[in-house]
Parts: structure tokens; C-alpha cells; sequence
């Protein structure tokens, strides 16, 4: 056991609340035996020193004179831990700066109005609110471990017993305990962080459409990479709904940007356009519609989204496709070649004009087919050492060849990303959203 630290006097310096170094020596500090210009210049030379120590350490006691402050007090480099001392919390409160790595407490000192009156730890709890970043260890009597216990399970980071503390012991059990605070608030930003990650991959995948295809005699599949890293939804968006007259509606957007604004606009501009599709609306009535959303909910003016729609007659033989600034999908049939449907009357992008016309196109689809629409992620996939742009029509000529592997529905779009992503030489940075529609007869 420790041999007991002899009582030292009171220090003057504690008690007005300013910084002081632990002297080396039991005795009383230089600065008593100086004279105040002597005290102040000293005072300058301890401020600056405690500059270039690593710790500095606040005592919470209301009696300095018998305080357990050893000399020789430190810090894991040898160099002094800096020492404040408070004799009650109002003092502890106007101390407690940033720079104070751990407090000291004398769970003995009265707590606040009539808060100790029943809980022996009102003070612990105390200093606990007000400095919730800081460690903290905890100052009992000895022989008194189940309160010290206690005051650990509360949150102090340790407690030691007051007659049994050495400068050696003090300075290990600082150290300590700055460390655990550490390694605890480490712990706890990091346990917070996966929980605000579950809670957004929760909230992501909700927010993902659910097709509402009851009925529909086409098959539906759909391939969704975002760009930001660890996201599971970025600034594209897709659909597909069947209205009561059996018509097919299916759509595909991109919003400018890749951060969590545009996906929430995505998801906006989807909902968007499920309801108003429901709602009997289509082609350029739906376009200009979605846009004054757009227009409304963007944060900035310069904030676009491109957009595709098709609307497939009932008899799944032929549909109406617009196209607001979005590529041209991608109709494949039987004993032909995959192939761009006609982009020639492609309007503007959501957002660019006031008052914009999207024209709605006549296409003839047949009896089997497989369309497929996509985001311009696809595309801009980086090919080749030179770094060209993989592009509209390497796009088509990859499709063919995996079709004419066999390739159909969700295999189709994983090879298809997955191959852009390959030909890319990794991840690729904008967000990738594929859809296809097949009819067999």
C-alpha cells in the first residue's frame, strides 16, 4: 500500500481559481514567498509553461489546505501536469476550459441547492452534465469502495481512495483515465455512426420504388448503383406503375449532382410522378407538371433532371415515349438488332426552360420485345488507356453481345454493369439506375 501524503498548506493561487504547476518539494509554493510584482512575473513564467505540458488537470475540493496533491505530479513524458483547483462547482465551472484533460472530484463535496439530499452522487452527476467531454476520476475515503464503485458504474472513469494516494499513483491513474474518456468517446461516436448508418441504409431502402405492376402481362427487373460512396440511393430515380386502363407507365431521371439533396429531389420527383400518373396525367401535361415541382423543391436555380417516360398500350404492341434532355432507351426484338428508339424530338431537361414542350412519340414495339432504360451513368463509364467515354453506342454494341450470350431480365442488367464498371477500371463516380420491360408473347 502507499505511504500517506502528509497535508500540505493552503495555496492562495487555488483558492482565487487561477492555474498553478505543482512545485517540486512539500513545501509551500514560490509564489507565496514573493512579492505581488514578483508573483504576477512568476505567474507569467507558469502560464507560459503550461503551454508546452500535455495535461493539465482540475481539482474539484472544498478544503485546498488538506488537498492530495503530491509534488513530482508527471505526465507520461516527464514533463509536469498542469493543476487547477477549485473549491466548489461555481469555481470548477469558470476553470473548466477546453485545455483541462481531466478533473479530479471529492465525491465528499456538497452538491448543488438540495440535489445531494438523498443521492450520495449528486455531485458526481453534477460535474458529469457540465463536462461531458472530459475524464473524470472520482475522490472517496478509504475503505468507502462500494461508493467508488458506484461513482464508475455513473460515469466517472475511475476512483481512487484520498489516503492512499502517491504522486506516481496520481499521475498513472490521470493518465488513465484521459485515455479511457478517449477510448470510450471514440467508441461511442463510432457505435453512433452505425446507427445513423443503419437508420439512412433503412430510410434509403424505403424510399427505393416498389413497382405496381399488378396485372401487367411484361416482366420488370431493375439494376441501382449509386455514386456516393456508401450510399444506397443517389440522384437517379425510376418507377413503373399500371393504371386501370392496363396501360404500362415506366419512367427513369437524373438529377444534377450526386450528393443526398439530389437524392431526396429524386425520390420527390418520383413520388411526383407515380401520383400524377395515377391521376390520368401523360406526356407533355405530366412533364411540364413535374417540372414546376422541381422548380419549387430545388435548392438552387441551376439544379436540373433529366427525364425519360414511356407509356405502353395495353396490347404492350406500342407506346408514347418523351424524353426531357434523358438518353433514348433501348428496344431489342427478336431476329433484329438491339437499337436506340428515335430521340429526334428530345425536349429540354426539367428545370432549364419556363414554359418548355416535351412532344410525345408514336413507337411501334411489336409482339415480343425487351426495352431498356437507363441513366447516363451507364454511358460515361471510361474505356480504354486513352480515357474515352464508353458512349451511346458501345453501350449498344455490349447489350447485343450479352443478348445474343442468352442473357435476359436482372442477368442482363448485372452483366451490363457490371461490365461498364469493369471497362471503367473500378467504381464508377456518377449514379447508374437500368430498367427493362420485357414482353414474350
Amino acid at each position: 500500500m502507499p505511504v500517506p501524503v502528509p497535508r500540505q498548506k493552503a495555496f492562495p493561487a487555488a483558492e482565487s481559481g487561477q492555474a498553478q504547476t505543482v512545485p517540486h518539494g512539500g513545501g509551500p509554493s514560490a509564489a507565496q514567498a514573493l512579492p505581488k510584482e514578483a508573483t504576477v512575473e512568476n505567474n507569467t513564467r507558469d502560464t507560459a509553461h503550461a503551454h508546452s505540458t500535455n495535461l493539465t488537470l482540475l481539482l474539484i475540493e472544498d478544503d485546498p489546505g488538506g488537498s492530495p496533491i503530491v509534488p513530482d505530479l508527471l505526465d507520461q513524458a516527464g514533463k509536469p501536469i498542469r493543476i487547477r483547483t477549485a473549491r466548489n462547482l461555481t469555481e470548477a465551472g469558470r476553470l473548466l476550459t477546453d485545455d483541462v484533460h481531466c478533473i479530479l472530484l471529492d465525491l465528499a463535496l456538497p452538491a448543488p441547492g438540495r440535489a445531494g439530499a438523498d443521492d450520495e452522487l449528486a455531485v458526481l452527476k453534477h460535474v458529469l452534465e457540465i463536462a461531458p467531454r472530459h475524464a473524470v476520476l472520482a475522490l472517496t475515503a478509504s475503505g468507502d469502495a462500494e461508493r467508488g464503485a458506484e461513482a464508475v458504474r455513473v460515469g466517472a472513469q475511475d476512483y481512487l481512495f484520498r489516503d492512499e494516494l502517491d504522486g506516481r499513483l496520481l499521475s498513472r491513474a490521470i493518465r488513465y483515465a484521459v485515455e479511457r474518456k478517449r477510448s470510450d468517446t471514440a467508441e461511442r461516436r463510432l457505435a453512433e455512426g452505425r446507427l445513423r448508418a443503419q437508420e439512412n441504409r433503412r430510410l434509403e431502402r424505403g424510399l427505393l420504388p416498389t413497382p405496381l405492376l399488378d396485372g401487367a402481362s411484361l416482366r420488370f427487373a431493375a439494376r441501382y448503383r449509386p455514386g456516393r460512396s456508401r450510399a444506397l440511393l443517389g440522384g437517379d430515380f425510376y418507377d413503373a406503375v399500371r393504371t386501370p386502363d392496363g396501360t404500362v407507365h415506366a419512367m427513369i431521371g437524373d438529377v444534377c449532382g450526386h450528393g443526398p439533396d439530389e437524392a431526396a429531389l429524386g425520390v420527390e420527383l418520383r413520388i411526383a410522378w407515380r401520383a400524377l400518373t395515377l391521376a390520368g396525367l401523360c406526356g407533355d401535361e405530366l412533364l411540364n407538371t413535374l417540372q414546376q415541382v422541381l422548380e419549387h423543391e430545388r435548392a438552387d436555380d441551376e439544379i436540373f433532371a433529366t427525364v425519360c417516360t414511356v407509356d405502353i398500350a395495353p396490347d404492350g404492341r406500342r407506346a408514347g415515349l418523351c424524353l426531357a434532355g434523358h438518353p433514348a432507351p433501348l428496344v431489342a426484338r427478336p431476329g433484329r438488332s438491339a437499337k436506340l428508339l428515335p430521340y429526334d424530338n428530345n425536349g429540354p431537361a426539367l428545370g432549364l426552360l419556363p414554359g418548355a414542350r416535351w412532344p410525345r412519340m408514336q413507337v411501334e414495339l411489336g409482339a415480343e420485345w425487351s426495352l431498356m432504360l437507363y441513366t447516363d451513368g451507364l454511358i460515361e463509364g471510361r474505356v480504354g488507356a486513352d480515357g474515352e467515354r464508353l458512349g451511346q453506342d458501345g453501350m449498344v454494341e455490349m447489350v447485343r453481345r450479352q443478348l445474343a450470350q442468352g442473357l435476359r431480365g436482372e442477368a442482363l442488367l448485372r452483366a451490363a454493369v457490371n461490365e461498364v464498371r469493369d471497362l471503367n477500371g473500378g467504381e464508377l463516380t456518377d449514379d447508374v439506375a437500368v430498367v427493362l420491360l420485357d414482353r414474350e408473347p
